[in-house]
């Protein structure tokens, strides 16, 4: 009988689901701890809303809560929190009157360029046992694996 509270595949090895949600788990306290050692008052989900930002540029709420997989009401604590510390702010939508689009403040973009090297760094490390051609493999099957799972039947 098997008594472990995270049962594995009869061959020993953990489900694709359970090892990307290792790796993930992983990466966020890697970027955790660096983000503290750095002195950035940060969690891994309003840095993942400031690189979102800085990659993409202003968009609405909806479309940042969509770009980080957060629902609403997570995504306006975000907005909440990094407003308070000046590294965001809503602007009026330019073409609809409901809308806010939101965007980086100068402080958020510097914020960002000094956090972005560390990023890339920890980022680096946890690929650092893969050659070039296998992280490019990697990318490839996860953005596959992505995609079938967002197709519609």
């Amino acid at each position: 009988m098997n008594t472990s509270p995270c049962p594995t595949s009869p061959d020993g090895r953990d489900s694709l689901g359970a090892l990307i949600g290792m790796v993930r788990g992983e990466i966020v306290r890697a970027i955790e701890a660096d983000l503290a050692a750095q002195g950035a008052d940060l969690k891994f989900t309003q840095f993942h809303v400031l690189k979102r930002l800085a990659y993409a540029g202003p968009m609405t709420a909806t479309e940042l809560a969509r770009a980080v997989d957060l629902d609403g009401g997570a995504m306006t604590r975000q907005l909440d929190q990094l407003e308070a510390k000046g590294y965001l702010r809503r602007q009026p939508h330019e073409q609809d009157r409901r809308a806010l689009r939101i965007e980086l403040t100068e402080a958020g973009l510097a914020l960002w360029r000094h956090l972005h090297e560390s990023n890339v760094a920890t980022l680096e490390r946890a690929q650092k046992d893969l050659a070039a051609n296998e992280r490019s493999q990697l990318i490839d099957y996860l953005q596959r694996v992505l995609t079938a799972l967002r197709e519609k039947n």
